[in-house]
């Protein structure tokens, strides 16, 4: 009975800690581990979250000491439709490491809606569910930021 509730405890630190790990691994200097949210299609509030992002980066000197990933879901996906007009501040972002996520729910309900699936940026990293993507960020010890 004893070694079972070893084990046990064992296997739950082991969840608890792995997420934290695998965080970590991609960025081992980063001060900082931010994920932004982006849920909406105005070009202020997508230009305000480009620029958050690149003010961490300058904030903590550069990319190797910030982890930054936006998050983008709903009407604000149009983030990451080809032609869109901060397509090279996207660029310049990934350059310095940020990653760009999408919501494959919001891509298969605008291709209910309208019959046409939208294309995204090729450097669009797609998830099954953004707000998901948030929780377990989160998890693994990101800040989530809603700019």
């Amino acid at each position: 009975m004893r070694t079972t509730a070893w084990i046990t405890l064992l296997l739950l630190a082991a969840i608890v800690v792995s997420p934290l790990a695998i965080a970590q691994d991609d960025k081992p200097f980063a001060e900082a581990r931010i994920v932004l949210q982006l849920a909406d299609g105005d070009a202020a509030t997508q230009a305000r979250v480009l620029n958050v992002a690149n003010n961490l980066i300058k904030h903590y000197g550069g990319p190797d000491f910030v982890d930054i990933e936006i998050v983008a879901y709903g009407p604000g996906l149009s983030l990451l439709f080809p032609g869109n007009e901060n397509a090279e501040r996207i660029s310049s972002l990934v350059a310095n490491d940020v990653r760009f996520v999408g919501c494959l729910n919001t891509v298969e309900s605008i291709e209910r809606r309208t019959g046409k699936r939208p294309e995204l940026i090729p450097v669009t990293i797609p998830v099954q569910t953004g707000v998901a993507q948030l929780v377990e960020r989160a998890q693994q010890g990101f800040v989530v930021i809603r700019p």
